[in-house]
């Protein structure tokens, strides 16, 4: 099939309406019979309708002339869909309803009255011009709406070639909005996509005998046959990137073309405005750009970084710098900096913001680069009919649904890998479980992690439907059902992993795969086994602290604190020395925090009268005297602490629990949260508030969230009691949540 083919289906048709139209003797002015929709656009398929509309000026009567065109049409073998209407009946349902405004704007002359065509034609292209602006948010609307109820055409297991998302509706609307001239398309871009899509529904047409836009399953094996294809799989691959794209073009168009249908044109123009985000990364009109001074050849973590920040701040990454990145930059080192490594756990578990992001890196070619594996699953139909997706999108849904869930575990940066990589063993000829297996220890290995990281990943993939299996087909309060489940999950923390990736695994699948029956009994089936590890667990002595030399300047009290800087491959390692007291720890946060340091590791420790802290940063260019100075004027209460009390923009609750199993001589306090600035220093003057030290301390970013893990001792004594261990983690959570301390005293 082809456009040519198209052409002279559309002729014949076209033949047919003018000999009805000259039969009925139809006027030559104030009459006409036009094309509108598909048949306006040329673009018949074997089995479509003929979509026509009489059109007469409102002073002119028709008398028979309707039915008179009517009957022979009806008579030749063509399906019609008809309507005859004046000319100010044509113009005020253009006015009134956007689907008719839409459908208008593809009239096309048949037969009668040509300038009354035209003038139609200008009429409706003007108004739609002039109103485009107001009408943006409805046709919106009707997009989303068609979008929810059908799916998209590169994911859907049964897709439309019509309505879904990706298809050729969106297509129409795509060269609607160009016509507005509020915002510009990809035509070369689009139009193969919506050629490729049209030569699909042709053949479908052809196969299926009749008219029709959904491609059953049956129909993919002479669909492949068709299109020249080597099997099904192909043939859904080629349907579904064509999809794809055109989503892509969808998505992009929109976001820009409502950027602009907010601002108002101002006279004269002017430069567009760049807000910075990150190093070489700034926002402009919606869109993640570079920002002008940045060399991509000289920062191979600009790719990631700029991805992560498009999908933390729900933005879109500009495909024009997405391509320049993919084109400049130089490839990751194996293994990864630990910053490569971070920036794509925040780019996964950034929620839904990671759906555009992911789609744009999969257009410009930049998956490839960072995860080539991703090629086996690109497009994979799932072969479970559970599935709502294919391979690849499910992997990204397990992302999104994963994200909300890292409160839960210890790693999240564990997590959030694992469910990239759970599926990446699909479409090969083995068990895609043992499969992925194989593939995820190398690819976790070149991220830079470690070998029992490795380890723990390659577990997590391996079993990843360990539970959801058990759970629903073997006894949970059977010993050996619990002996079997903990002999392959092996510790405490991959059980808390794959208990939250099951979750998320079936809740990326469909519905009906996380019912409350099935998540009640995965979850029971989890408890029961974390209770056998516990039994199991050796508790682990304290980790010793390093002798730290105190310098002499600091000795003999010319200063009241030791800053000592190391710059680092990416970023520098703080050391201070500082006599010890309460609220230290939480003064040198704030310095850190005020310098915009970025935090990534610490630990804390006492070392006789002396505080010490040694902090892992991302910031290379710390100056020690400044960082000296700064902190006299925090410590003297004018540093300006205040702009660190804020809450968090963070859609999940942060976590604040007391661990009084792991350790005999503290209260040890554990802090999940969304990593920000002056996060620590909000944990840590709520507990010097209320006179409580911090004995060690161990701080870890791990992606968006971070992972803080305080000692805290009486002053003067050892751990807290019951009382006063409540009334800490009480105090922390309300200053996370933005509280004040005088709210914190009332509340508690």
């Amino acid at each position: 099939m082809s456009a040519e083919q198209r052409a002279v289906r559309t002729e014949i048709a076209d033949d047919v309406c003018r000999a009805a139209y000259a039969q009925a003797s139809g006027p030559d002015t104030g009459v006409a019979l036009v094309a509108v929709g598909g048949y306006g656009r040329g673009e018949l398929a074997p089995y479509s309708d003929l979509d026509v509309v009489l059109v007469h000026d409102d002073d002119v009567q028709l008398g028979s002339v309707a039915s008179d065109v009517w009957y022979p049409l009806w008579d030749s073998g063509f399906k019609i869909d008809h309507a005859v209407r004046t000319f100010s009946q044509m113009i005020s349902a253009a006015d009134a309803d956007a689907r008719v405004a839409l459908g208008l704007l593809d009239i096309r002359h048949l037969a009668g009255d040509a300038n009354l065509t035209l003038r139609l034609r200008t009429t409706v292209l003007a108004g739609w011009r002039r109103t485009a602006r107001e009408r943006l948010g409805a046709v919106r609307s009707l997009v989303d709406k068609r979008h929810q109820a059908v799916g998209e055409l590169a994911h859907a297991s049964v897709p439309d070639l019509k309505e879904s998302a990706g298809g050729l509706r969106d297509a129409t609307v795509l060269r609607a909005l160009v016509a507005s001239w509020l915002v510009d398309v990809p035509h070369a871009d689009l139009e193969r996509g919506r050629r490729g899509l049209l030569d699909v529904r042709d053949h479908l047409h052809e196969i299926t005998g009749r008219a029709g836009d959904r491609v059953p399953p049956e129909a993919w094996t002479p669909l492949a046959e068709a299109l020249g294809l080597e099997d099904a799989e192909a043939a859904q691959r080629h349907v579904r990137m064509l999809g794809r794209r055109v989503a892509h073009l969808s998505r992009l168009t929109w976001h820009r073309a409502e950027a602009v249908s907010s601002v108002r044109p101002r006279r004269g123009g002017r430069r567009p405005q760049l807000t910075p985000l990150a190093p070489g990364v700034s926002e402009s009109a919606g869109e993640v750009v570079l920002d002008g001074r940045v060399a991509p050849a000289d920062d191979p973590l600009l790719l990631l970084r700029a991805a992560a920040e498009a999908a933390e701040r729900g933005l879109l990454l500009s495909p024009v710098s997405a391509a320049r990145l993919v084109a400049e930059c130089p490839p990751l080192p194996t293994p990864w900096p630990l910053g490569a490594r971070e920036l794509l756990v925040r780019l996964l578990a950034s929620g839904r913001g990671l759906l555009g992001v992911w789609e744009t890196l999969e257009e410009t070619g930049a998956i490839d680069q960072v995860l080539p594996e991703w090629e086996q699953i690109r497009l994979l139909p799932h072969a479970s009919a559970i599935h709502r997706f294919t391979v690849d999108r499910h992997v990204v849904e397990t992302c999104i649904e994963a994200s909300r869930l890292i409160r839960r575990v210890a790693r999240p940066d564990l997590l959030m890998v694992a469910a990239l990589l759970h599926d990446i063993g699909k479409g090969q000829t083995i068990d895609h479980s043992v499969a992925g297996e194989q593939v995820v220890g190398p690819v976790a290995a070149r991220m830079g992690f470690d070998a029992e990281d490795c380890a723990t990943l390659a577990t997590l993939v391996r079993w990843h439907l360990l539970l959801s299996e058990t759970a629903t087909t073997r006894d949970p309060d059977d010993p050996v059902t619990q002996e079997e489940v903990a002999a392959k999950v092996g510790s405490r923390l991959t059980l808390s992993l794959l208990a939250a990736l099951t979750e998320a695994d079936a809740l990326a699948a469909s519905v009906k795969a996380w019912s409350t029956w099935r998540a009640q009994l995965v979850q029971s089936l989890a408890a029961r086994v974390d209770r056998l590890l516990e039994a199991r667990t050796v508790p682990q002595p304290e980790v010793g602290t390093p002798e730290v030399a105190v310098p002499d300047e600091l000795a003999a009290g010319r200063t009241t604190v030791h800053f000592e800087v190391v710059p680092g491959a990416s970023g520098a390692t703080v050391t201070v020395v500082a006599p010890d007291r309460v609220g230290l720890l939480a003064d040198v946060s704030a310095v850190l925090a005020l310098q915009k340091a970025g935090v990534r590791r610490a630990r804390v420790w006492s070392q006789g009268e002396w505080g010490v802290s040694v902090w892992d940063v991302a910031h290379d260019s710390l100056d020690p005297a400044l960082l000296r100075r700064r902190f006299d004027l925090v410590a003297s209460g004018e540093g300006g602490v205040e702009r660190l009390r804020m809450p968090a923009d963070d859609t999940l609750e942060p976590s604040v629990q007391v661990r009084p199993e792991a350790s005999r001589r503290a209260t040890v306090l554990e802090v999940r949260a969304g990593d920000r600035p002056g996060l620590l220093h909000t944990v840590l003057s709520a507990v010097a508030a209320r006179g409580m030290t911090v004995r060690s301390a161990h701080v870890d970013t791990l992606g968006p969230q971070a992972v803080d893990v305080f000692y805290l001792c009486e002053l003067g004594a050892d751990a807290l009691g019951d009382e006063r261990a409540a009334e800490a983690a009480h105090a922390v959570r309300r200053a996370l949540a933005g509280g004040t301390d005088r709210e914190m005293e009332r509340a508690w």
